[in-house]
C-alpha cells in the first residue's frame, strides 16, 4: 500500500539516534523531543504527523498522530505507538519506563513559541535546552548512505541541464522555461518539494532569469532574486521574454528521496559579451582553488575570505554575490535534506570543516542591467578537498 523500496535502513537511524544520545548524556538532558518534519524524518525516516522522545539512555518512542499505519511502514524505530493528543506524552513516557525530564531538548530554532509554551505546561516547566545546534551539526556531516543518495540527485541534476538546451527559444518567457524544466524534473522524479529551515524562506524548484533580470534582488539570502511572478512571490522566473546574447541562469534544486542536489549553469542563445565570458571564466577558476583548499580543519569562513581576495584581485569585488547592500557575504552553503544547512562558508564562520560535510559552491558574480554569471555545485568535503557529485560542463553553454 505504501512504497518503501526508499525507506531508510535501520542501521541507519540508529546510528543517528546514538549521536543525538551521547550529546544529551554528555549535557546532562533527559531527553529531546523532535517535532520539526524533518528533523523527524532524519531520525526515523518518516514525516508524518509525529512527536519523537529520544531519551539520554533508553529507547526512543514515536508518536504518531497522523498516519500511525504509514509511520509502521516507513519507519523501522522499534516503538512507534498512536498518539490522541499532545499532554498524553508525559504518560506515555511514564508507561514505557521514563521519568518525566527535568531537563528537555527542543528544537528552539523552529519552534513555535505557543508550542514552547505548551510543552512547558505538558511537562510541568522543565529546564528547557536548545538542541538545534547539535542536530544541525550531526546532519551536517553526511554517511555514505546519504553521499550516495546527493550523488543520484546530482546526476539528475546533471538531467535537467542537459534538457535546457533542447528547450529553449528566442522569444520565450522565463516562466514557460521554467514550467518545461520543471515538468522534466518531476518525470525524472524529483520529490516536488525543496524544503529550507531559516524562519521565513521558501523556495520553489531554484531561480531562473534572463539578462537583467538576473541582478533583481530578492527577500531571500542568495546572491540573485529576480523578478518572480508576482510581489507575492517575489523571486524566481518572471514573464520577461528571453533574447539573444544574455546570460540565462537556470540555478535549481534536485531534490530525490528527501536529500538535495543545488545546481547552476548559464546558457546562452548566441555569444555573450566577452566581458562576461570573462568574468564567468574568473569564477569557474574560483570553484576550482576552493576545491582543492576546502579540506577538513579548515574554517568555513576562510573560505569566504579567500575567495573574497581572489575576487578582488581579479577586479571584480563590487560584483562578487551581489552589488552593493544586496550583496551577501558567503559563497557556499551545506546542504542535505534542507537547503540551508551547516556550514555556511560565510564571513565570520568558524565552523570547520569535516570530511563528509556537503557544500553547494556557488561563487557568482551580478551586473546590473546585464544579468549573472557564475556556477553551482554540489560537494562532499574529503581528504583531498572537494569530491564535486555531478559532472556537468561548467562553462557558459552557447546555443
Amino acid at each position: 500500500m505504501y512504497p518503501t523500496n526508499l525507506n531508510t535502513p535501520k542501521v541507519e537511524l540508529e546510528k543517528r539516534v546514538f549521536k543525538l544520545k551521547i550529546y544529551l548524556q554528555k549535557n546532562n538532558i533527559d531527553g529531546a523531543l523532535i517535532l520539526q518534519r524533518v528533523d523527524l524524518f532524519y531520525f526515523t525516516g518518516t514525516i508524518q504527523q509525529a512527536h519523537l522522545y529520544v531519551p539520554a539512555h533508553g529507547d526512543p518512542l514515536l508518536m504518531v498522530r497522523k498516519s500511525y499505519d504509514r509511520a509502521k511502514a516507513e519507519s523501522s524505530i522499534e516503538k512507534i505507538l498512536p498518539l490522541k493528543r499532545p499532554s498524553d506524552i508525559p504518560n506515555i513516557l511514564k508507561a514505557n519506563g521514563h521519568a518525566p525530564p527535568t531537563a528537555l531538548g527542543l528544537e528552539l530554532d523552529v519552534l513555535p513559541t505557543n508550542l514552547f509554551f505548551n510543552f512547558q505546561g505538558i511537562f510541568g516547566n522543565p529546564e528547557v535546552v536548545d538542541i538545534s545546534q547539535a542536530i544541525r551539526l550531526i546532519r551536517a556531516v553526511k554517511s555514505p548512505y546519504e553521499i550516495d543518495i546527493m550523488r543520484r540527485a546530482a546526476e539528475l541534476s546533471d538531467q535537467v541541464a542537459g534538457w535546457v538546451p533542447k528547450i529553449l527559444r528566442e522569444g520565450m518567457t522565463e516562466i514557460e522555461l521554467a514550467g518545461k524544466i520543471e515538468a522534466e524534473a518531476r518525470r525524472l522524479g524529483h520529490q516536488g518539494v525543496v524544503r529550507m529551515r531559516l524562519w521565513g524562506s521558501e523556495m520553489f524548484y531554484g531561480h531562473l532569469m534572463s539578462g537583467p533580470t538576473g541582478a533583481v534582488p530578492s527577500f531571500l539570502s542568495s546572491p540573485t532574486g529576480g523578478a518572480g511572478a508576482s510581489p507575492a512571490v517575489a523571486q524566481g522566473p518572471g514573464f520577461k521574454t528571453i533574447q539573444p546574447h544574455e546570460p540565462v541562469l537556470v540555478d535549481y534544486v534536485f531534490a530525490y528521496n528527501g536529500y538535495l542536489s543545488d545546481h547552476a549553469r548559464i546558457f546562452s542563445l548566441g555569444s555573450l559579451p566577452e566581458e562576461l565570458m570573462e568574468a564567468h571564466a574568473a569564477m569557474l577558476e574560483i570553484e576550482q582553488m576552493i576545491k582543492r583548499w576546502a579540506k577538513p580543519g579548515v574554517k568555513s569562513g576562510e573560505i569566504y575570505k579567500r575567495a573574497l581576495e581572489k575576487t578582488k584581485a581579479r577586479g571584480y569585488a563590487d560584483h562578487f554575490m551581489g552589488v552593493g547592500p544586496e550583496r551577501i557575504r558567503f559563497v557556499g552553503h551545506g546542504i542535505g535534506l534542507e537547503v540551508d544547512e551547516f556550514p555556511f562558508l560565510a564571513a565570520g564562520q568558524q565552523l570547520e570543516l569535516q570530511a563528509g560535510m556537503a557544500i553547494a559552491l556557488e561563487p557568482k558574480l551580478i551586473f546590473p542591467g546585464k544579468g549573472v554569471v557564475g556556477i553551482e555545485n554540489t560537494h562532499v568535503v574529503t581528504d583531498d578537498g572537494l569530491d564535486q557529485l555531478g559532472q556537468f560542463p561548467g562553462e557558459v553553454l552557447v546555443l
